[in-house]
């Protein structure tokens, strides 16, 4: 009944057109027939009412449907097909609007022609509820079936809405233009600090880093800010806040407005584009049934329209690639992005599969996927469309192990490199994308042990060479591997005993930029992590966890080590975005010593803060520099004539700072003086009773009192025993 309903409203030339087969069929010629002249005969109107009938229409009610239409989309803009590809269309159709809502049993109605035979190019869908029509409109709309066509989806309640508007055009009332913050402002602080937000207990607090007068200079405040953790987007635009009904961003210098809110229920993870332009909001669903799967639902959104671009839903198997597990057997993340900052492509790993999707249309490049038989891992090149994947060993060694790099859209392979005997497989990028290095475990000829050696690509000389590194001890362990920002130089951690040593390489030597080679070597260090600066010349070496806390800061351009240092229990490390601070933290994972403390780059520790249920620390990113490279050179050779102006000002701030003791100190003498004063005149109003205790004495000072000794014997018990002994015989 819906189906004629729809078709009759949409399309009344359809009913003519039924007349006009139905007449061809009973061989009637409607040419011939005057209309005009049928009568019907009397009493007999055959439920067709006339135009005299004005009145009983205005005095009957209207007729209630039980159904509405809300539930009804159209789509528009399919192929015209003959009769015999008709199944093959509804079955597309139906498989692709399933995926956002229940299409009702005979809900999938595709007009025909009836002198063609060929459908008319759209369709008519009736979902189970208004809100599954809304979503299929809202995600399905300019979906791209294939190059010719896209869908055009409306709401059929829409053209009645179209219907209604009125022949006179009437100007739009305009609202009032509310400027918002600059959400920019931020970084124009005049005195070139940066932000950070902490987590601790159930608030959530943001915090200048006033470094020149040794503490946090708060910013904004709340409590039960998120459900969950918060997060900064890449660029430092966004603050995200999670919560059970979904996430939101906030923006701003000191307020902090909510921007933009995306609802998913039961969101456990997001994950920003490093562009910032879409949100990926996850979430595992646990099931009623033991037996069955955990549910994985994935949305990206468009970060300032909030609109749903693309969704995922599948069983935790659909989304598991056997490695790197974050929640509930998913990898995390799913959909790593690539091709620098412009957003263009994001990709997942699946079964003997990548796939690579573009943001243009959010569906697979060239319509499938990238087949590569037993890949188990891929990464992206930070700056450049280019992916990395590994695929291991295979048939017992026959089939070897290889890395390769893949250019896109055209995926292209640009290089190749195999590999034998391999027992695992790292992959780290250079944040430039000049550079990749590949940490190889191999096993020896018996197969009981294993050696570790790198491949270094140097991504933008010509042919992609590749460099092979062996460590002076290849036995040694690796714990560690970290590149330079924005440089040529990497280290390592390297060992088995519990003070493993630290290497320092790289890619370039005095004579020759193409080959790699080692600065320096430092024996028996307390240190299992690798922290650089984001400026690149130094680094700490910490030794988390085992090694309780210890800090080295070192100077790579000197090779020397410039302090040594401790923060015990310590958890993590955050240098901030300019490479002058950096922040080291305990959090909750340990009951004691919650908080975290702020160094200078050269290991000077600044100041300290105290926070009981210590959860998240988080420097606000930067955006990058849009200064040249020549420009920044040039300010770099300048630094003396721009750092008497900054060395002015630290004087003055330090001159400040020495006031404000002065002060503190006056101020703390004075306390002090009250105190006593008060506690004198309390002793003199307690003269009369401390005399009374004395027995009349009237000095309070035990050297002018007389002292007598008595001695008083007393007989405390008297008592005669018999004693029985034998004399000696």
């Amino acid at each position: 009944m819906a189906d004629v309903l729809i078709g009759l409203h949409h399309h009344p030339h359809l009913m003519m057109e039924g007349i006009e087969a139905r007449a061809q069929a009973l061989g009637v010629d409607l040419s011939s027939v005057d209309l005009d002249a049928i009568t019907l005969p009397a009493g007999e109107d055959f439920g067709i009412l006339s135009d005299d009938d004005d009145e009983v229409l205005q005095n009957e009610d209207p007729p209630e449907l039980e159904i509405g239409f809300a539930n009804i989309v159209m789509v528009d803009n399919l192929p015209v097909i003959p009769p015999e590809k008709f199944q093959k269309l509804e079955k597309i159709i139906r498989g692709i609007f399933s995926s956002v809502g229940v299409i009702k049993e005979g809900g999938l109605w595709i007009p025909v022609n009836p002198y063609t035979n060929e459908t008319y190019g759209y369709c008519f869908i009736e979902f189970n509820s208004p809100q599954e029509a809304e979503l299929a409109r809202e995600r399905m709309n300019m979906y791209r079936l294939d190059k010719s066509h896209r869908f055009v989806v409306n709401m059929f309640d829409d053209f009645e809405r179209y219907m209604k508007v009125p022949d006179e055009w009437t100007q739009a009332e305009i609202n009032p233009y509310t400027p918002r913050d600059n959400l920019q402002k931020w970084l124009t602080d005049e005195k070139a600090r940066d932000q950070f937000v902490i987590r601790a207990g159930t608030s959530t607090e943001v915090y200048w880093n006033d470094a020149r007068n040794f503490r946090p200079d708060p910013v904004y405040q709340k409590p039960y800010w998120t459900d969950s953790f918060i997060q900064w987007s890449p660029l430092g635009t966004y603050l995200a806040t999670v919560h059970r009904q979904g996430s939101q961003l906030w923006g701003g210098d000191d307020k902090f407005e909510r921007l933009m809110r995306f609802v998913h229920p039961q969101v456990t993870l997001i994950d920003f584009s490093p562009g910032e332009k879409y949100l990926v909001t996850y979430s595992s669903q646990k099931p009623s049934n033991l037996r069955d799967k955990y549910m994985v639902v994935i949305n990206i959104c468009d970060v300032k329209t909030g609109k749903v671009m693309r969704d995922f839903k599948g069983s935790a198997d659909e989304f598991e690639t056997g490695w790197t597990i974050g929640f509930s057997g998913v990898s995390r993340p799913i959909f790593r992005w690539g091709g620098g900052k412009d957003d263009k492509y994001f990709a997942r790993l699946g079964k003997n599969v990548i796939s690579v999707y573009e943001t243009d249309t959010f569906s697979l490049i060239g319509n499938k996927s990238l087949k590569v038989e037993n890949v188990v891992d891929f990464c992206w090149s930070p700056t450049d469309p280019i992916i990395a994947l590994f695929v291991p060993e295979m048939g017992a060694g026959n089939q070897p192990a290889r890395v390769s790099l893949v250019q896109i859209p055209g995926k292209e392979e640009l290089r190749q490199k195999n590999l034998f005997s391999v027992s695992d497989c790292k992959m780290y990028w250079q944040n430039n994308g000049e550079y990749l290095a590949v940490q190889v475990d191999r096993y020896t000829k018996t197969r009981k042990s294993t050696y570790t050696g790198f491949e270094l690509f140097r991504i933008k000389e010509r042919d992609i060479p590749i460099e092979v590194l062996d460590l002076d001890n290849r036995t040694d362990k690796i714990i560690a591997f970290a590149w330079e920002p924005k440089g040529h130089r990497f280290a390592v951690i390297h060992g088995d005993g519990p003070r493993p040593d630290v290497s320092f390489y790289s890619m370039r030597t005095a004579n020759n930029t193409s080959r790699v080679s080692k600065l320096t070597t430092l024996k028996s260090k307390q240190a299992n992590a690798l922290y650089w600066s984001p400026a690149g010349r130094f680094i700490l070496l910490a030794g988390l966890k085992g090694f309780d806390g210890k800090l080295e800061f070192y100077n790579v351009d000197k090779l020397e080590t410039m302090a040594t240092e401790e923060h015990i229990a310590a958890t993590d490390i955050m240098w901030d975005p300019t490479g002058r601070y950096v922040a080291t933290a305990v959090t909750a994972v340990h009951e004691m010593e919650n908080g975290f403390q702020m160094w200078s780059f050269s290991g000077k520790q600044l100041y300290k803060v105290s926070k009981d249920h210590f959860y998240q620390f988080m420097w606000r990113p930067r955006p990058s520099s849009i200064l040249t490279p020549e420009k920044e050179e040039e300010i770099s050779g300048n630094l003396r004539k721009y750092s008497k102006k900054y060395e002015q000002e630290d004087q003055d701030t330090l001159n400040q700072l020495s006031d404000q003791d002065r002060k503190k100190q006056m101020q703390l003498k004075e306390e002090w003086d009250a105190w006593v004063a008060k506690w004198k005149q309390l002793h003199n109003e307690e003269r009369a009773y401390r005399m009374e205790l004395r027995d009349g004495e009237t000095s309070d000072y035990e050297d002018e009192h007389e002292t007598k000794e008595v001695e008083v014997e007393v007989v405390v018990e008297i008592r005669e025993e018999v004693v029985a002994f034998e004399l000696d015989q």
